[in-house]
């Protein structure tokens, strides 16, 4: 890759340009109908003009950085043979504009192929599933894998749409189809928003199947689905609401607790010590979203205050910025997050 920078100074622009050694991957690169360069153009604020290999960046100089970083990421993701989606694409940027990448990046007139921040470069963590391999898609979700490799207790806090839930489902996954753990359980609080769920229609699995379904799509994304249903029946799988824990003792199993702020404290510490031997245990939940009614406390919040400090239990905090949905979902939480804060 050839690159030379010209700076415009009149009007504080600075122009890069690339050079890309494989052309059979470019096509991937520009996405079809060149609509990765068209994001990366919407999002930075930047022009981009092709000509064979070659790529010229226009734009203020770090908004040229980040675009550079996004389109090196991608070329080399593509080059090491990882798919590239329209996911992919929005999370490279975001991750290249966040400011605790940015801050770290050289200027543009300063880049060289050697001189990059890690954005360009694929990332280092990783989780294998049978289905698929899932990488990063925010500065802290690749915290949130590092931790989910180390520690044994994890807390995951924050809004819809930062993959609290997922990664760690992914992470079971793969450490179940590994064989370092023997079960995967998976519980949710079965906590109504408006309606009792004595008045839904059919048994107690038919009514509390719905407030599972998002463990359940995870499953199904990470594991094919015969594979799914037959561990289910096994028992390697298990879904069930959290009223299910007590007295019992969760030995040699990865645990996820989803949406852990609609705990009462009693409940957490009932869940909380379930943990057995050689044992993972993931809290996941947004703090702002409590459904507990009237004055109760959320037993996310009294856990992360009273064990933050302890050995081997993580706390990840993810914001709107971590949201790895659709570029619109992050902007929602941060209105209403303002909303709130003006509240």
């Amino acid at each position: 890759m050839v690159q030379k920078t010209k700076a415009d100074d009149a009007a504080k622009l600075i122009k890069l340009d690339i050079e890309f050694e494989d052309p059979q991957i470019l096509g991937d690169l520009f996405g079809e109908y060149d609509r990765n360069i068209v994001a990366i153009e919407d999002r930075l604020g930047v022009y981009i003009a092709a000509r064979g290999t070659k790529l010229k960046i226009e734009g203020e100089e770090q908004s040229v950085a980040q675009a550079h970083d996004v389109l090196t990421g991608i070329y080399n993701r593509l080059e090491k043979g990882q798919e590239i989606d329209a996911g992919a694409v929005e999370a490279i940027i975001a991750m290249a504009a966040d400011p605790r990448v940015a801050k770290g990046a050289k200027p543009a007139s300063e880049l060289s192929q050697t001189n990059r921040n890690d954005v360009s470069e694929p990332p280092k963590v990783m989780i294998r599933t049978r289905k698929k391999t899932i990488f990063p898609r925010s500065v802290r979700q690749a915290h949130y894998m590092e931790a989910l490799a180390r520690d044994d207790m994890i807390f995951a806090l924050g809004p819809a749409g930062t993959g609290k839930t997922y990664v760690a489902v992914a992470q079971a996954v793969s450490q179940l189809v590994s064989g370092s753990v023997d079960r995967l359980i998976l519980s949710r609080p079965a906590v109504e928003a408006g309606e009792k769920i004595g008045f839904l229609p059919g048994d107690m699995k038919e009514k509390v199947d719905p407030f599972l379904r998002p463990l359940y799509d995870a499953l199904y994304d990470t594991l094919p689905a015969e594979q799914v249903e037959r561990r289910i029946e096994s028992g390697e799988i298990e879904i069930a609401p959290i009223a299910f824990m007590r007295g019992r003792t969760l030995a040699d199993a990865f645990v996820i607790l989803d949406e852990a702020q609609n705990t009462t404290a009693a409940q957490m510490k009932m869940f909380l010590t379930r943990f057995g031997m050689n044992s993972r245990m993931v809290i996941c939940g947004d703090p702002k979203q409590v459904d507990l009614p009237g004055e109760a406390v959320s037993g996310l919040a009294d856990a992360v205050s009273k064990l933050r400090d302890i050995e081997k239990v993580s706390v990840i905090k993810f914001g709107a910025s971590d949201v790895v949905r659709h570029p619109l979902v992050g902007k929602i939480v941060e209105a209403y997050e303002g909303k709130d804060a003006a509240d």
